[in-house]
């Protein structure tokens, strides 16, 4: 469905999971605009090949979506010193992580687990939707630690605001597999594999599971209806979707 992942993927030497989500059309024929929103995983690895290449990407807004335990140990970048602004929007709030666990059961990532971020209440959405609204703010690169999966549900709110269709945005969401071996590759050159890892495992680790964003968006819309209308319900307003749509639909 996606043909074009290496016109939208950014292969850093130690970043991984960086893509442009421009280029897709949404069902009234619309296309996201290029060059506007970035997706990506922590930039704090990156070779000077690579703070080259970003610097040109003439970033406005770091959104760190990382809880402030993992900023503090990974460190926030480089995009501050370029003159990017930076915000902090922890989706999994201190100690979110255990109590995610107790209430899906487990630790693996599933759409039950991404159901569970919102659990945490609304605050975050709105804060990442109110900065989207501003076209002052643009372009952005939005991350968490892998860009996969706090990320991953967030990208999906906004391509659903944009009215991209589900195929799209699961496809979308999908693309992160095809990062995984070089991320794997990395980590064994750098810090080597975490006790217990090989590459294979290293490998799965750094994915997405096939049903994950599926089940979470079916989830979304057996409870609220749609994704944007539990956006809605939780105090996205009209004005502020309508001038997302205009700022990143051309």
């Amino acid at each position: 469905m996606i043909n074009d992942y290496l016109e939208r993927h950014y292969p850093f030497e130690g970043c991984f999971n960086f893509r442009d989500i421009g280029g897709y059309l949404n069902k009234d024929g619309k296309r996201v605009k290029s060059g506007l929103y970035f997706r990506a995983g922590r930039q704090d690895r990156m070779s000077d090949q690579d703070l080259t290449q970003l610097s040109d990407l003439n970033i406005s807004m770091q959104i760190d979506l990382r809880k402030p335990d993992e900023v503090l140990d990974q460190g926030r970048g480089p995009l501050e010193s370029m003159g990017a602004n930076y915000i902090n929007i922890a989706v999994i709030p201190e100690g979110g992580s255990d109590q995610l666990s107790r209430l899906v059961g487990d630790t693996a990532i599933s759409g039950k687990r991404y159901l569970g971020y919102l659990e945490f209440g609304p605050a975050s959405w709105l804060r990442l939707f109110k900065i989207l609204a501003k076209e002052d703010n643009l372009p952005v690169v939005l991350h968490c630690t892998a860009g996969k999966d706090r990320t991953g549900v967030s990208t999906a709110f906004l391509l659903s605001i944009l009215g991209v269709s589900r195929d799209l945005i699961e496809a979308d969401y999908l693309l992160t597999n095809l990062d995984t071996e070089r991320q794997a590759d990395f980590i064994e050159s750098t810090v080597g594999y975490p006790e217990g890892y090989d590459r294979k495992s290293m490998i799965a680790a750094a994915g997405v599971p096939e049903e994950a964003l599926k089940d979470f968006l079916d989830g979304v819309e057996s409870k609220w209806g749609s994704a944007v209308l539990y956006l809605k319900e939780i105090g996205v307003t009209q004005e502020q979707m309508d001038a997302i749509r205009n700022n990143f639909l051309e």
